[in-house]
């Protein structure tokens, strides 16, 4: 571990590539299905397995998708543009070549404002935004000298959302990643399933001492499976970086990979100064326009971004980062979240009911939000209740909470009644219970009145188990003050 004030000697610069996999029913230049899962080498065609002679067609869909991302981030989108050849050796994508844009990306010049859990708003900026088709998978089976291909994968469309180096901590690096999600999400292009490969990222790492003029050599880290490891293999990456310098060593300009298991990034090759992939205008595919007419009408299709709700949830619903970005992960959530609201005013606890009781429910049954047996209504009138002291939490979502589910239909004054979990509230009946557990400790009713004050918290827990909690608490905690001020 890095001191922290040597740490502090260096500045860390990070560039992002995210990859996203578009949610179109076929292909970006094939007629083959988009599917994940499907037997391997199911999902292919002439065109994807680059028999001669065969000419790809752009998918409309995937074109649509790419300008509404560059929409969302703020984006400049390319009017007139071409496709390029991007000669590489893949050995899972059979052409031997990838279809790509080198000198006209759909999108260009655009930045996000994201949000960090301390509330603190950064803004990075986008480079560029480029349609593209992803290469097949190879699959490495331990103890084999051999590896298999599958092309399901190979032509599936793909954006490569690419940063600005502007970003300097791992934290950053997790909110933009996060953010990126939540808008492929929203904008329902992409399902963001990192496990599944669909949304990748690598990350590009250097570290500069603060007073230097230019930026120290760069390292991609690629393999990264989910948004935590992407933010654990960028602080693994500034460490180790960090210690080559301060040993005198040179950091190697290279391909990384990182590993779940050790925490650690291992090489994998080094990387050239400047790559050749010999670009050229892919012949076989005409020149893309976007007319007004067809750039209104994917506009059009956009309804709200995270960004728009978070900002709403904060300042019109009181509510602070952590929560908002919690609701704002899925727009169905934010949406319910409104939802709920329109029929109480009590929106932090809107908030903690939808993070807890109802989120674990959905989560636990495997069901969306729009599966969930109770209304919007049900759920105000439960947090009314506890509002008005007539239930507590704790009853209300281990009893009241389970019973409503089973019984959607049953009134709540109804399912309060069956349960017999009615708040008590009558001073006479709590006092009783209050003398029985003060008689039974009298050396604890000494220990208190002797300065053990935090015992206050022992004579209430045995007041709740007495009452199985259906007491008011306030009154109860006021009564038991008194009565064991009284018992000096």
């Amino acid at each position: 571990m890095i001191a922290p004030e040597i740490r502090e000697k260096y500045k860390v610069v990070i560039g992002l590539e995210v990859h996203a996999q578009l949610a179109t029913e076929s292909k970006i230049f094939s007629p083959d299905p988009n599917a994940f899962g499907n037997d391997p080498n199911t999902n292919i065609h002439v065109i994807s397995l680059g028999h001669p002679g065969v000419m790809p067609l752009l998918n409309k869909k995937a074109v649509e998708y790419a300008v509404m991302m560059g929409i969302a981030t703020g984006c400049e989108i390319t009017r007139f543009g071409f496709f390029d050849r991007k000669n590489y050796f893949y050995p899972d994508l059979p052409k031997g070549y990838q279809i790509t844009q080198d000198k006209t990306p759909i999108c260009t010049k655009g930045a996000l404002e994201v949000e960090l859990k301390n509330g603190k708003l950064i803004k990075v900026l986008i480079n560029r935004i480029h349609l593209e088709e992803d290469a097949g998978k190879l699959i490495h089976l331990s103890g084999e000298k051999d590896s298999l291909v599958d092309l399901n994968r190979a032509g599936v469309p793909l954006i490569e959302i690419v940063t600005e180096p502007c970003i300097h901590s791992s934290k950053a690096a997790s909110a933009f990643l996060t953010e990126i999600r939540k808008i492929v999400r929203y904008l329902h292009i992409c399902d963001g399933n990192m496990e599944e490969g669909s949304l990748r990222c690598d990350a590009n790492v250097s570290v500069m001492l603060r007073d230097a003029k230019e930026l120290g050599k760069k390292v991609e880290v690629k393999n990264m499976n989910s948004i935590k490891n992407v933010a654990k293999a960028i602080d693994h990456e500034v460490e180790r970086q960090i210690e080559l310098l301060e040993d005198g060593e040179e950091i190697l300009s290279e391909t990384r990979t990182f590993d779940v298991v050790t925490g650690k990034t291992y090489g994998m090759r080094t990387k050239e100064e400047l790559n050749d992939y010999r670009y050229f205008p892919e012949p076989d595919l005409s020149p893309l326009e976007i007319s007004d007419e067809w750039l209104e009408e994917i506009k059009s299709k956009i309804s709200v971004l995270p960004n728009d709700l978070r900002i709403e949830l904060e300042t019109k619903y009181g509510l602070g980062p952590e929560d908002a970005s919690q609701l704002t992960a899925q727009k169905e959530f934010a949406m319910y979240f409104k939802e709920i609201c329109e029929h109480t005013k009590s929106y932090k606890s809107v908030a903690n009911w939808f993070k807890g009781p109802i989120k674990s429910y959905i989560k636990d049954k495997g069901i969306s939000l729009e599966d969930f047996p109770l209304t919007h209504e049900q759920i105000a009138e439960v947090i009314k209740i506890i509002d008005e002291g007539k239930i507590s939490f704790s009853a209300a979502s281990q009893q009241l909470f389970p019973h409503l589910l089973a019984n959607p239909e049953e009134s709540i004054q109804e399912a309060i009644a069956d349960l017999n979990i009615a708040i008590e509230s009558d001073s006479g009946s709590i006092q009783t219970t209050i003398d029985e557990v003060i008689s039974a400790s009298p050396d604890k009713v000494k220990a208190y009145n002797n300065g053990k004050k935090g015992l206050i918290g022992m004579f209430m827990g045995e007041v709740m188990k007495k009452t199985n909690g259906k007491v008011d608490p306030k009154l109860a905690n006021k009564l038991l003050r008194e009565t064991l001020d009284k018992a000096k």
